[in-house]
């Protein structure tokens, strides 16, 4: 073996080791990332040859956690790994994002990087370094590729920026963001924030930068090292004459479709399909099946600069907007009645429809990660039907997309829900029409449908997609607000920024484009706040603040907290009491130990199931008080006097003496079991707890007769 190590040392004093050569050797490029008792294992396979007929970059990444590297058993009836994970798809996401533009634009074999978690430790967080460990897969191997690249998470820690933090560090950021780049160039930028400015999350990019190019540089050391010799490929065949011809022909044709500035996005598609279409038939019949992939390549060059050039030249976009101006803007709260808020946000062709839904303890999320177990009470979930883009195709479930958009809604908005709001809270956005910036629509459709539920959100959140149409070396640039589908895929970036009025609480970017100034950054984050403004204007004038009130049909919920020694009197012998409280009130008991207190939460569609319960439990959690009068039961009765029940399970002992002023003979003689009489606490017991009663306290208290002095 030729074992190869490097190492990192990070701003704390940790190491992150890079070892090849011992793992894995007959993949294209095997790493093994080290960090205390974290083990990430990445892995690299291309294909020697591409399909004939494959024109783009078939790229697969998949990160996988096995449960045995914390020492546990998988869920499930076959106790083994089973289908990605949400959390797992979207380490997945990050990975790949970064990766993706730095392949060579003529390299199409198929690729698949495997990023595996195989030891891990409880502080360590591994999203951060699966980048580290993919890029350095591919550094060491003969795949092509215009990297290194590393990914870091930074967070903001009581005003001071920290590089891959750990789990208990990260608990008290008020900035978390995962930042990917190379040497040169920020890749992607993806994380969550408490309502930061436009500055300080440049800051933290740039801090993240610093970092990254460390790493960079000792995968390029690794890289030496090894001394592989990067593969030659031939993956297309190009005809200068025919690219020429393409240009010569149809430019002038899309930059005139394009400039008719229409704003119905399947006109345009069709108008521009047809001068591809015109220029096939001018080839010999013949020869069309041939280059049929090349005239479609070069034709899509085309329509992407004649889309460009229009913006960069004139300052107008394909449907007529200047680069600042928003999309037309229309919304409607409350609209279906079922849901307990509902919200409609359509801004142009792009259109959410938003429901809230309110439950309690037992609708919350359980999760059940290799690396993290625990429950979620904010679940916000997007779905993407085909018929949204008017495709003729069956809807197969859940993809990648839906939740990669959805954690960026749910991480826009989560912030924002009161710690003490005692509901688990669900949005639902589906998405009904869609021309670009679907995932901005959810937030701020989700926002108006919580309102809508009454929900007493700290601040509405607003979100806004922006664009970059760049020249060759930025000398000429524009920034575009509010992206349209078209403007995403020809341009050279794609940055959703999220926020309150007060500041920015997540954010996604990806950049297409090699040196993107750090000014042009900031421009895009200024132009954005005031777009980001202006739909929160719109927003508010639909639904000012949240409803005061949960509509009729939305469950109420009544939190008490107890005593922890208590749970087990409300909860009885094997769940008995509870049950019975909720047979007799209709109302659901959930009850938590959270820091040595009960929490109970009680929650009914009706003010009268909950009062019910209520009642019950006080009584049963009731602590008697000396001094105190209660209505009791009898529950015994003995020579020596009765046992009275004055609260649920508190019998307290009556004494003979204690029944009346006048002398008892027999107990039986005034009381029975199940009598209802009215007691007094005089005392409890301080070593045993027994409690002592009396019914004479409460009697009058017969005159003394005067003694015959004349006898």
């Amino acid at each position: 073996m030729n074992v190869i190590e490097k190492s990192i040392t990070l701003q704390d004093g940790r190491v992150i080791t890079l070892e090849t050569g011992k793992l894995a050797k007959q993949a294209d490029g095997a790493v093994m990332l080290k960090m205390g008792n974290t083990m990430i294992l990445a892995t690299v396979v291309s294909a020697q040859e591409a399909g004939p007929d494959v024109d783009f970059m078939p790229l697969s990444v998949d990160y996988k956690e096995k449960f045995s590297a914390i020492g546990r058993f998988p869920g499930g009836f076959t106790r083994r790994e089973g289908k990605a994970s949400d959390y797992e798809i979207l380490v997945s996401r990050l990975i790949d994002r970064a990766l993706r533009p730095l392949f060579p634009d003529d390299y199409h074999a198929e690729t698949f990087v495997q990023v595996t978690l195989y030891s891990a430790d409880e502080e360590s967080m591994p999203d951060s370094l699966a980048g580290l460990a993919a890029s350095a897969a591919i550094a060491v191997s003969d795949i092509p590729f215009h990297g290194p690249i590393s990914e870091v998470r930074v967070a903001r820690i009581q005003g001071e920026y920290v590089i891959n933090p750990t789990c208990s560090q990260l608990k008290e950021a008020d900035l978390d963001i995962m930042v990917g780049a190379t040497y040169e160039n920020i890749m992607m930028v993806e994380g969550e924030m408490s309502e930061v400015s436009e500055k300080e999350m440049l800051d933290a990019i740039k801090f993240a930068h610093v970092a990254i190019k460390e790493q960079c540089l000792v995968q390029k050391e690794l890289a030496e090292a090894v001394g592989k010799t990067k593969r030659t490929y031939c993956h297309e065949v190009n005809d200068e004459e025919l690219r020429k011809d393409v240009w010569d022909k149809c430019y002038q044709k899309a930059y005139d479709v394009a400039r008719q500035c229409n704003a119905n996005k399947h006109l345009r598609g069709e108008l521009l399909k047809q001068v591809g279409e015109e220029y096939m038939e001018t080839l010999p019949e013949e020869e069309r099946e041939a280059k049929k992939m090349m005239v479609a390549r070069y034709y899509h060059d085309v329509e992407k600069e004649a889309m460009r050039r229009m913006i960069l030249d004139e300052g107008v976009r394909l449907d007529g907007r200047t680069t600042e101006q928003i999309r037309p803007i229309w919304c409607e709260v409350g609209y279906l009645p079922g849901p307990h808020g509902s919200a409609v946000f359509t801004r142009g062709e792009t259109q959410s429809l938003s429901t809230v839904t309110l439950g309690t303890k037992l609708d919350e999320k359980i999760i059940d990660e290799a690396t993290e177990k625990g429950k979620e009470r904010f679940l916000l979930h997007y779905n993407f039907p085909p018929f949204s883009t008017g495709e003729a195709k069956a809807s197969r479930g859940v993809g990648r997309r839906e939740i990669g958009h959805g954690n960026l809604a749910h991480r826009a908005l989560k912030r924002m829900i009161p710690e003490d709001f005692p509901y688990t809270v669900r949005v639902v956005s589906d998405i009904l029409e869609s021309n670009g910036s679907s995932s901005m629509a959810t937030v701020c459709a989700g926002t108006l449908a919580l309102m809508d539920a009454g929900v007493p959100m700290k601040k509405p959140v607003t979100g806004i997609a922006m664009g970059l149409i760049t020249d060759k070396g930025c000398e000429k640039y524009a920034v575009l607000s509010d992206i349209l589908g078209d403007e995403d895929h020809l341009g050279d970036m794609d940055f959703k920024v999220t926020g309150t009025v007060d500041g920015i609480t997540a954010t996604q970017m990806d950049i297409k484009v090699d040196g993107l100034p750090y000014e042009i950054l900031e421009k895009a984050l200024e132009q954005a706040k005031r777009g980001r403004l202006h739909i929160m204007n719109i927003v508010r004038e639909t639904l000012p603040e949240p409803r005061p009130e949960l509509k009729p049909h939305a469950p109420r919920i009544q939190t008490i907290i107890i005593d922890k020694d208590q749970i087990g009197a409300v909860i009885g012998p094997g769940g008995k009491i509870i049950q019975d409280i909720q047979e007799k009130s209709g109302a659901t008991v959930n009850i938590e130990e959270v820091d040595n207190k009960g929490i109970i939460d009680i929650s009914a569609s009706n003010a009268e199931s909950i009062q019910i319960a209520l009642n019950r439990i006080r009584a049963i959690v009731a602590r008697p008080e000396e001094g105190e009068v209660y209505e009791g039961t009898v529950k015994s009765i003995m020579p020596f006097g009765a046992f009275v029940e004055i609260l649920p399970g508190k019998d307290g002992l009556l004494h003979v003496s204690e029944i009346d002023y006048k002398r008892i003979e027999k107990v039986e003689d005034v009381l029975k079991e199940g009598d209802k009489i009215q007691v007094k606490l005089l005392e409890i017991d301080k070593k045993t707890g027994k409690l002592r009663l009396s019914r004479k306290a409460l009697l009058p208290k017969p005159e003394r007769k005067e003694s015959n002095k004349n006898n």
